[in-house]
């Protein structure tokens, strides 16, 4: 029951940084792809029916870690406490951006909520990014599961070089989405972006590979000693060459689909290389947390899995309902650049 949770709760984030992500890339893109006050309604209006709801699946997680793995969720959310901080004022500095900008019609209102809206966006990826760089990289535990870091300590190296991969993936992630959902200028800028993103992107992926192992080398080891945990590597690296592949070829709506699939490969990756540990430990300390011993009891696990079921069913119907929705084409452009065409 305990390695079901790990599953669902490696869902659920994957499952956040999927539909955030191109939410935080575009508003990362936002200053950048759109340059008149059109262009930026434009990117705004993109967004504006669905990244609210995205926002859900984050606290939704934060809400498994909880119950699921109320050890994990202590150590990690206190020993990451400016972490933690900084990520609720992003959040609320760009919260506030969007829904206040029509609230005054002044440029100069506008252009200031424009910009906390990007740097925020901008600072909400890269702080994932350093998080997740973080969790491999594995933390200081003590016997009792807690730890403390530093705010320089916890911008390290290895994390720092995460996070920039983070922001580089997201910000591929927006520009693929704008390219698909915007018109005009704003759909050339971020299909040149999103091009020019991919370059950068593949190097950093597989140039994580030597930090990867330098800093936790049983992850690497984990995969390869379980060879159907491989799927996900390969998951990544193919959707990789997809995304090439349908940016080129201007197919917009797939070369999405394929960003996300990347995104999935990354998130079940580390995953898979990280189980059974759900909050490592750095490399030589006994004390990390794993999934039997950070786990509630089981029969609350049981409990929660029934009632988590229920929730994910009328969640999956709302979101199926405003993705169908919210979440098409442009009216009037052609079916082959947007890349839905029937065969």
């Amino acid at each position: 029951m305990e390695s079901v949770w790990f599953v669902l709760l490696a869902v659920m984030v994957t499952v956040y940084v999927v539909l955030d992500g191109f939410d935080l890339g575009s508003g990362a893109l936002h200053l950048i792809v759109a340059r008149k006050e059109e262009e930026r309604e434009e990117v705004t209006s993109a967004i504006g029916p669905v990244w609210n709801g995205n926002e859900v699946w984050l606290l939704a997680s934060g809400g498994v870690l909880f119950m699921a793995f109320p050890k994990v969720y202590a150590g990690a959310f206190s020993g990451l406490y400016f972490g933690l901080i900084l990520v609720l004022w992003l959040l609320i500095g760009r919260g506030l951006a969007l829904e206040l900008r029509h609230q005054l019609d002044n440029p100069l209102w506008r252009s200031a909520c424009d910009v906390i809206f990007s740097l925020s966006s901008l600072g909400l990826a890269v702080v994932f990014g350093v998080a997740i760089g973080n969790v491999v990289r594995g933390v200081p535990l003590n016997a009792e599961g807690y730890f403390s870091l530093p705010l320089f300590n916890i911008l390290n190296w290895y994390a720092l070089l995460v996070g920039i991969f983070g922001l580089v993936v997201l910000a591929t992630h927006g520009a693929t989405f704008l390219a698909f959902k915007a018109r005009g200028k704003v759909r050339e800028r971020a299909a040149v972006i999103g091009r020019r993103l991919w370059w950068v992107q593949l190097v950093l992926f597989f140039g994580l590979i030597g930090p990867t192992y330098a800093v936790r080398e049983d992850m690497l080891e984990n995969l390869f000693d379980h060879p159907w945990t491989l799927v996900f590597p390969l998951l990544a690296t193919g959707a990789l060459v997809a995304l090439f592949v349908y940016q080129r070829r201007r197919l917009f709506g797939r070369a999405f689909l394929a960003s996300a699939l990347f995104i999935l490969g990354i998130l079940t990756t580390m995953a898979a290389g990280l189980y059974p540990n759900v909050l490592p430990a750095r490399e030589g300390n006994p004390n990390g947390l794993t999934v039997d011993n950070a786990a509630a009891d089981s029969y609350g696990l049981e409990v929660a899995l029934v009632w988590w079921s229920f929730g994910m069913l009328l969640t999956a119907g709302y979101f199926i309902y405003a993705y169908r929705l919210f979440f098409r084409a442009p009216a009037g452009e052609d079916a082959r650049a947007s890349g839905l065409e029937s065969h």
